[in-house]
């Protein structure tokens, strides 16, 4: 990691000065899960481990209740180790929740080239400081909904994490009272739509977008995934929940069609506008803070499927 790029990235200055989630907590975030000490996260590394404890120290930061158990770090077996998702929620006025997720693992490292470390700043240390950013912005107050946080691993490794929660019998009342699942992959760049803004895998299955545009803030938007012929929307963490009838969608920002960092060795901090990124997660947590279980209730047609 370049120790000098990432003094200018906290002392530059920024015209976001109104955003309850801070530039500097962002970068913060992201370059501590980035960075090279963490050699790509991969799962079942001792890196991986520290992830996860990262995370989860970080939930503890802003009050977050167990999702289930005495601990945020969920354990699912991957090759014989023991290894974790990570979970809290903030409880609101109702039961009814909206979950933030993301995966934390990456792909590690490599033995063929001077720079070794599969940083994964945008895949997807961006999605994970999403979803601890969305802690941070909704750490006191009280919201109509329930707030599920959640991170994954081993989505790198065929979405083996979020296959394990989405099944703990602990745990089903609780997904059962998933309103929506937002899930966060590689948000780091500015999408093909311009700044503050997503495109949503998936869109044509549900009218999530629609009522989440309908209440959206500061014109932030989510548009329809442009990428159909990838399906992208089968491809992610969301598709777990999926399986079990739960609304849930990936949000992306990363151009398909050009993005030349994806699972390679330049995925690092210089690729990441910080400023859209600190502005996607303050509009989002805004919007949030809008929605009730009255306006917004969000439901799958019948073209999605299910198997």
């Amino acid at each position: 990691m370049n120790k000098f790029l990432l003094l200018i990235l906290l002392g530059a200055s920024s015209s976001l000065f109104s955003q309850k989630v801070s530039r500097e907590r962002v970068i913060e975030v992201l370059s501590h899960l980035a960075s090279d000490e963490m050699k790509g996260r991969e799962t079942g590394t001792p890196e991986n481990d520290a992830a996860a404890l990262y995370i989860a120290k970080k939930f503890a930061e802003n009050n977050l209740s167990f999702c289930f158990g005495d601990s945020y770090l969920v354990p699912f077996e991957y090759k014989g180790k023991v290894v974790y998702n990570v979970c809290g929620i903030k409880k609101g006025e109702s039961e009814k929740t909206i979950a933030f997720s993301a995966h934390f693992d990456h792909i590690g490292t490599s033995d063929k080239t001077e720079d070794k470390v599969f940083n994964g700043a945008d895949d997807n240390a961006s999605g994970v400081t999403a979803v601890i950013g969305l802690a941070d912005y909704f750490k006191t107050g009280k919201t109509d909904f329930s707030l599920m946080y959640i991170a994954f691993n081993g989505e790198e490794k065929g979405m083996k994490g979020s296959k394990a929660i989405v099944d703990i019998p602990n745990l089903q009342e609780q997904h059962q009272n998933i309103s929506a699942l937002f899930n966060f992959e590689m948000i780091a760049t500015v999408s093909q739509f311009g700044p503050n803004t997503l495109y949503m895998t998936g869109d044509g299955f549900s009218d999530l977008d629609e009522l989440f545009n309908g209440n959206a803030v500061n014109n932030l938007k989510i548009y329809p995934d442009p990428y159909l012929k990838q399906k992208l929307f089968y491809r992610s963490d969301n598709v777990s929940f999926v399986k079990k009838k739960i609304i849930a969608h990936s949000l992306s920002t990363v151009d398909m069609s050009k993005a030349k960092h994806y699972h390679q060795l330049n995925d690092d901090l210089e690729i990441v506008d910080f400023d859209n990124l600190t502005q996607l997660i303050n509009n989002f947590g805004k919007t949030v803070e809008k929605l009730t279980p009255k306006n917004f209730k969000p439901i799958y047609n019948n073209t999605v499927n299910f198997n």
